[in-house]
This record gives structure tokens, sequence and C-alpha cells, in this order.
């Protein structure tokens, strides 16, 4: 997911797998609301960013709206730090007296929220609402579980190659355009210029990773009749994690310095001159802006197996829901609507550069702003999910594909064994989750 700051391609493109299942029902626990007030005080969690200003300022302007058109109503917003959301939320869920109404959360935490039972079924007014029509395939899948809604997509965020054009020229290289040419290309700079690393790549950098899995065929996990199975062990998948780990070494990036990276480092590498290549977001464009290699880089989809192809980002992002607690029902959904509708959408990229979850809106930015011309072409080639499974949450913080990779690229095991015991470990997450 993409949890800081952190498009007129055809939506009809956007194919997510494996969501349309859960693997398991929501917990049956009575957090439910007693009733639903027309009046009175909201209370909203969002998330902290690390320049919160321009955020605010949107939101603020969002929650005036609303407070127009809701006589008696107020909305109280409170910016909870990313880092210990889950303890904070968690605890909203078991207490729903000190509950907030409504919260902000990164769309991988959607499956474990309803399991949980914290979130509300608002599958009747999303599809009652006219500008949800336009929100893309994607968006809507990652607040989708079991074919139910639980809330509003706010922003999307994908991931595509920065290049130094500077050294590309002086190289006299071209953009690669395909995996295998990204690789070679990636080693070629580094013979060329010891002093860089070809592509920054990181052992804990999981998304930088899963488009090299996907390319090549592979899955996660396979999902059905709302269970789910690894599959990072298969042929597929395998070929994938080996062209990933062969950009570790001394041809490109060493492991003892890379093993250890996740996708931050990786990008600050590039933004300070320390790289020629880097798999960074649309919500990496700032810090690299404000780097040493400012007016000396370009941004083009990540390269796919076949040439001229784009392999498959994984689709992050941020989703507003409502608690299945919340005393205010009604007025939540329609606070969730302004916080999360087209305009606020609009105002947010302006402000933070968030990609909008809208089809039209996506297509408005891209003509104010080139640098989303490529993240646009990357969704529209097909972007991918997690498994919608409460398990991935145990998965993702128990770090078992970083694990995965650092065991292969530091030599302690091959990619066989490594996917294996990956796939172990991910079949038990799934099966407690169950």
């Amino acid at each position: 997911m993409k949890l800081s700051a952190r498009i007129a391609a055809p939506a009809a493109a956007l194919v997510l797998a494996g969501l349309t299942a859960t693997a398991c029902a929501p917990q049956t626990s009575d957090t439910g609301a007693k009733g639903d007030e027309k009046t009175g005080t909201l209370r909203v969690w969002l998330f902290q960013e690390v320049g919160n200003k321009p955020k605010e300022q949107v939101v603020d302007a969002a929650v005036a709206d609303f407070e127009k058109t809701h006589k008696g109503a107020k909305a109280e917003i409170e910016y909870i730090p990313v880092d210990t959301r889950a303890q904070r939320i968690k605890a909203a869920f078991n207490d729903p007296k000190s509950a907030p109404d409504l919260i902000e959360y990164g769309n991988t935490d959607t499956a474990g929220y309803v399991k949980d039972g914290g979130l509300a079924d608002v599958s009747e007014e999303f599809a009652a609402w006219d500008e949800a029509k336009d929100t893309d395939p994607t968006a809507k899948q990652s607040v989708t579980v079991g074919g139910k809604v639980y809330g509003a997509p706010l922003f999307v965020g994908v991931r595509a190659l920065y290049y130094r054009t500077d050294i590309f020229k002086d190289l006299g290289i071209e953009p690669p355009k395909s995996q295998a040419e990204l690789i070679s290309t990636a080693k070629k700079i580094h013979k060329k210029k010891p002093e860089l690393y070809g592509l920054a790549v990181g052992g804990a950098y999981t998304y930088g990773a899963m488009p090299f899995i996907w390319a090549n065929g592979g899955e996660l996990a396979t999902g059905s009749g709302g269970t789910y199975k690894a599959a990072i062990n298969s042929d597929r998948a395998r070929k994938g994690i080996e062209a990933y780990a062969s950009l570790f070494g001394d041809s490109n990036c060493p492991a003892a310095k890379c093993a250890a990276m996740g996708g931050n480092a990786t990008v600050t590498a590039f933004a300070s001159g320390k790289a020629a290549m880097v798999i960074g977001g649309d919500f990496s464009h700032a810090a690299v802006e404000a780097g040493s290699v400012k007016g000396k880089y370009a941004v083009v989809p990540l390269p796919g197996a076949s040439e001229g192809s784009i392999a498959p980002a994984f689709a992050g992002g941020n989703n507003i829901g409502v608690l299945k607690s919340s005393s205010h029902r009604t007025l939540a959904v329609d606070l969730m609507k302004s916080l999360t509708g087209k305009q606020t959408q609009e105002k947010l990229f302006d402000a933070m550069g968030f990609l909008p979850t809208y089809t039209d809106v996506r297509a408005t930015v891209a003509q104010k702003e080139p640098f989303v011309e490529p993240f646009v072409k990357t969704l529209g080639a097909g972007a991918k999910f997690v498994p919608a499974s409460p398990g991935w949450g145990q998965i993702d913080s128990s770090l078992i594909l970083p694990t995965m990779f650092q065991e292969i690229v530091s030599g302690r095991k091959g990619v066989a064994q490594a996917s294996d015991d990956a796939a172990k470990k991910m079949d038990a997450a799934f099966a407690d989750a169950g």
C-alpha cells in the first residue's frame, strides 16, 4: 500500500487477480451501532503525511462543504501516525465508544479490517453514488471483499522506472524495452560507472520485486472458494524471482549493501545521485525533484518480459471507510463521499501528488502534469493486487517475501528452497486467517 506522498488510459484494461473472494467471513462480535443520528460531531482519523499542511487544507475545504449541506453536523479531524495505525485502529474496533466514525486505511488492510468486524458494508450507498461509476476497477476492488464494498478509494499509487537522462546520453544507450534488457542495461552502466548502482534494488523492497514475478506469469497466491494457496514457488514465479535476484551482486547492486534496502532507500539512492535507475512510485516524484538529480531524469513504464510490454505494477493506495460502530452512519457515508469525491481528489493531486481513482479526473490531471503519463500507461496496461485475505497482513508484517529474497541474494538458500519455505509460511498465514 501507499501510505505517504507518497491518466487517459482505458480503465477497462485494469485487471485485479483474486480480489473477489474473501478468505474468511467477518467476525460476529457485536460492534454495530445502535442508532443513526442525523446531527452531532463526527470523528475522523486520517494519516499524517511527511508534509501534512497541504493535505489539511484540502481536507478542511471538503469538511466545510459537508458542514454547509448538513446543518447541525460537524467533523473533527485527527491526523494519526502511520507507524502506529494498526494498534490504534484495532483498539477502536474493540472499543466502539471511543472509536472514530471514519478512518483512512491502506488498501492492503481491507480484508483484515473486514474480518475484524470493524468496517461497515456501504455497498448500497456506493452503488447509488453517481461519481462512483467513474472509479477505475482496480480502485473499486481495493475496497471490495466477498463482493461487498467497505469504503471508498482515496487515491491509487503505482511504480515505474526512473532513469538518469544524462548518464544514458553519456553512454549512448536508450531506456530498456524488456526485462532482459533492463537487467543487461543495469549491469552495463555499473561496469562503465562502478560508483553507481545500475538499478537500485532492495531485498526488502517487496513491491519493487512483484512486477518481475507477475511479468513472468507468476502469482503470489491463487484463490478459490474463499481460500488462498501460495503460488510463489511455481515455475513462473521462480523465473521472476531469479530475474530480480540477478540484480544483486557486484555486477549491479552489491548484496552487502542492497539486501537490506527497502523501497525508500532505493529511491533515496537514486535521488542522491548514487544510482542510474530505480523503480519508484508516482508518489516518489517529490523526493526525486528535491534531490541532486533534478532536471536530469525521466520516467518510463517498467518493461515486461517481452519487448515493448509493460510489467504489471502493484496497485497501492489508500481508502476511507465508515466504522460499523458509528452512530452517525448516514452522515458518515456522506462525509466519506465528500472526502473521496472528484473535487477533493483533484485537489489532493494538486497538493500532494496523489493519483486520483476516477478515470476522468486522472485524464484531467495527466494533461496538467506530464510526469503522470508513464504511471497512467502502467495502470492502463494492467495493475495487480495482493490476495484479498486477512492473512496477507500477517504475511506482510512477518516479512515473509523480504526474507525469501534476502536468503537468495545472500546465498544462504537457492531459489527453489527459499520459495518453498516462503510458500509454507504463506499457507500457514492463510490458514490462520481462515
